[in-house]
């Protein structure tokens, strides 16, 4: 590991990661992948799957078939179903506190106003699979949308080299009720999600991490659907002190390290412990600080993917900590747990992005549409203020559109039903 100061270029390269420059080359092979799949549907699925996926497949089998499905469970232990139940039931119980309701509110002025709360109709999951399944991005993704209320969950995940799907990835989907499952990977996958073809249905979000090209391709067809985010390589960082175990926290640290891109940061006062983890640590940084005030500010600064705090009273600085995508409290709280046990989804905002991003959850899936009901004499009341806005913006027909109401007397007086809405 490399050991650093707050302030000085290395930290400030450190907090102005970003999720990874974009690459010219990246971004027009993903154009191109994007503009064949509208153009070409199926076709250029197929093609792309031919030759990044190394797997020849009909339009008729992209779609994961009921006996595939069946098939899966004789290809798993049974022990992999135990686990998956208590694992769905963890987030399942998480993310119900996160509902959404619609709500309204009535005045005696005979105005109402409110929110009605509704789920979005479609959405597509990417699960990646090209170096191993990531068996539990599946219940992370789709959980949050399935509390929400979605009722079309499609999943898209790269083929094996048999032409088959990972049989745990197949059980999972399945009893969470996926829609279908679909065999296609990379940005081919992102953009026939984004647009449709004659098999696959065209959905209005998108959710999941994936390598750089379906990244690029998530960015490019936002504004045609909806995304989650754009993450990049994921990241740790630990906040610790003396009295932290080094044995656990160099632990976590090589963890993150197990990931292809992985961001490993160790963030201390102590030189005892930056010294120690300095050389056990295979890569990453150690951030010295003067104290642990100082290291609660780094951190927001770094802004991680996750964060594990190991001091002797980690309540007393999470109060301090406003920039993070999950935190993890004390030194039996590894991130592993949130990759793939604890509850909350492990999708998390990634080269400091939890700036401004949240962790995946039910709101992800909600859209919220504005009521607004006046009565006559609610808009009378307002009238003036209306004109007079819409004349300093110079939209004579907005001035018009509140004036016609009161040309004709009472002749119109609530004929529109009130607050029926």
């Amino acid at each position: 590991m490399k050991l650093i100061r707050v302030g000085s270029q290395d930290f400030q390269k450190l907090c102005h990661r970003g999720n990874g420059k974009r690459r010219k080359q990246v971004e027009q092979r993903v154009a191109k992948i994007l503009e064949d799949v509208r153009s070409q549907g199926d076709d250029a699925i197929l093609r792309y799957t031919r030759k990044f996926d190394h797997v020849k497949l009909t339009a008729k089998q992209l779609k994961v078939t009921e006996a595939e499905t069946s098939g899966a469970y004789q290809n798993i232990e049974p022990e992999f179903i135990s686990a998956l139940k208590l694992v769905i039931e963890n987030v399942r119980s998480f993310y119900a506190k996160q509902r959404l309701r619609s709500w309204k509110k009535a005045s005696e002025d005979g105005i109402l106003l409110g929110e009605k709360c509704e789920p979005i109709e479609r959405v597509g999951v990417y699960i990646p699979a090209a170096q191993a399944p990531l068996v539990s991005t599946v219940y992370m993704t789709v959980m949050p949308a399935k509390l929400a209320g979605v009722k079309e969950i499609y999943a898209a995940t790269p083929p094996l080299a048999n032409g088959s799907v990972d049989p745990h990835i197949l059980v999972t989907a399945n009893l969470l009720r996926v829609s279908a499952v679909y065999k296609m990977g990379g940005a081919q996958a992102i953009a026939a999600f984004a647009y449709g073809t004659r098999t696959i249905p065209r959905v209005d979000k998108i959710a999941g991490p994936g390598n750089a090209y379906v990244t690029e391709a998530k960015r490019q067809v936002f504004g045609d659907v909806d995304i989650d985010m754009t993450a990049g390589p994921t990241e740790i960082a630990v906040i610790a002190d003396d009295h932290c175990d080094p044995e656990y926290v160099a632990a976590d640290l090589e963890a993150e390290n197990e990931h292809t891109g992985g961001l490993a940061v160790l963030i201390t006062p102590s030189k005892t412990l930056a010294r120690d983890l300095k050389k056990r640590v295979s890569q990453g940084y150690v951030v010295l600080t003067k104290n642990l005030n100082e290291a609660v500010l780094a951190s927001n600064l770094i802004a991680p993917e996750h964060l594990e705090i190991h001091t002797q009273k980690p309540q007393d600085l999470v109060k301090r900590v406003r920039n993070a995508g999950a935190i993890f409290l004390g030194p039996f709280s590894p991130a592993s747990l949130g990759d793939y046990i604890a509850g909350p989804s492990h999708v998390l905002p990634t080269g400091g992005t939890a700036r401004f991003f949240s962790g995946l959850g039910v709101h992800d899936f909600v859209k919220r549409s504005h009521l607004i009901s006046y009565s006559r004499k609610a808009l009378e009341k307002v009238r003036s203020h209306v004109e007079r806005m819409a004349a300093i913006e110079g939209l004579h027909k907005h001035m018009a559109s509140v004036k016609i109401r009161f040309e004709r007397g009472n002749d119109g007086e609530e004929k529109s039903g009130g607050h029926s809405a």
